[in-house]
């Protein structure tokens, strides 16, 4: 049987990845070789699901009884958290307004930054290496496509660099193409018009790192939906929305558009929960009254704006 070129190329650069098991790269062909199955089981919406699900928790049950009880007693020595690895921190997306989603596929030139922890607040995949920055793929997305009543159109997962690129168009030729960067920025404007947000993922069997921009509508995500549900795979952009009282006519229009439903209204007032908003900004231009601001809070960690990142870590050399 022939090996695609592309896997050739995956092959290659997990083994010049350090931390990337032969197991990471066996799950990351999967992963994207099989996207639609994987995403599909992984939200409920596949048919095998209904199958699979009774079977996995007969079987899984008295493991996890197990990983319980030993979890208790394997403590961080330096700060007593459990060291147990959790599912966000393998698999998890960094909110990102549209400017900063814009640079992300305008890029000429390669890009290492490691160990971004002030930035992707989680214990793995969280590197942004970027090679050959400027080949990119849109494919139909995995969690919309899984849905019967999905939101269109399905064609706005944004694939970037090698060897992702590559693998992506080589194995799915029927459901991804090839575009330029301004074909990327077109797919980001059109999508924060209909109101989606913009996610930078990162996974560790996607070589540790960020490999893709989705964009991200809550009632077909699946990272959205795992949100909501408790398993906390979105990180905040470091910015949250701010309303001015003195501008705002209370219309709602705001509150249609979050994803995120941070926007309430209490006694006539409009009130925006801090807790719940992540800042992706998308309600900002939707305001015809401008009373709505991003503004940075250090509390939610720091944005993901890669020209900072760039020169910060030139200063460090």
């Amino acid at each position: 049987m022939r090996i695609k070129r592309s896997t050739r190329s995956w092959f290659r650069e997990r083994r010049n990845t350090s931390n990337n098991s032969f197991f990471d790269f066996l799950h990351g062909y999967v992963y994207g070789r099989w996207p639609y199955a994987y995403i599909g089981i992984a939200i409920g919406e596949h048919r095998i699901t209904k199958i699979l699900r009774p079977i996995y928790r007969a079987v899984s049950f008295p493991f996890k009884v197990i990983a319980f009880l030993f979890a208790r007693n394997k403590r961080d020595v330096n700060n007593g958290k459990s060291s147990k690895q959790k599912f966000a921190d393998t698999y998890h997306g960094k909110v990102v307004p549209l400017e900063g989603a814009r640079k992300l596929v305008t890029l000429n030139q390669d890009v290492s930054l490691r160990n971004l922890e002030h930035v992707i607040p989680y214990d793995t995949a969280r590197d942004i290496v970027l090679k050959n920055p400027d080949q990119l793929a849109v494919l139909q997305c995995p969690c919309r496509t899984a849905r019967k009543n999905p939101c269109t159109p399905l064609d706005v997962c944004l694939v970037v660099g090698e060897p992702f690129t590559s693998f992506i168009l080589e194995h799915h030729p029927e459901r991804a193409r090839k575009i330029t960067s301004d074909e990327a920025v077109e797919i980001l404007h059109e999508e924060d018009k209909r109101g989606h947000v913009h996610h930078a993922f990162f996974k560790d069997a996607m070589l540790g790192r960020f490999y893709a921009i989705c964009n991200c509508c809550k009632c077909c995500c699946g990272a959205m939906q795992a949100h909501r549900n408790g398993t906390p795979m979105l990180a905040s952009s470091g910015y949250v929305a701010k309303v001015d009282q003195t501008r705002c006519v209370v219309c709602g229009t705001c509150a249609k558009y979050c994803q995120f439903e941070a926007v309430t209204f209490i006694n006539g007032v409009k009130e925006i929960d801090a807790e719940k908003c992540l800042g992706c900004g998308v309600c900002i231009p939707k305001c015809t009254k401008k009373a709505l601001t991003l503004e940075r809070d250090t509390s939610r960690g720091i944005p993901l704006e890669l020209d900072e990142l760039m020169a910060e870590a030139e200063e460090g050399l």
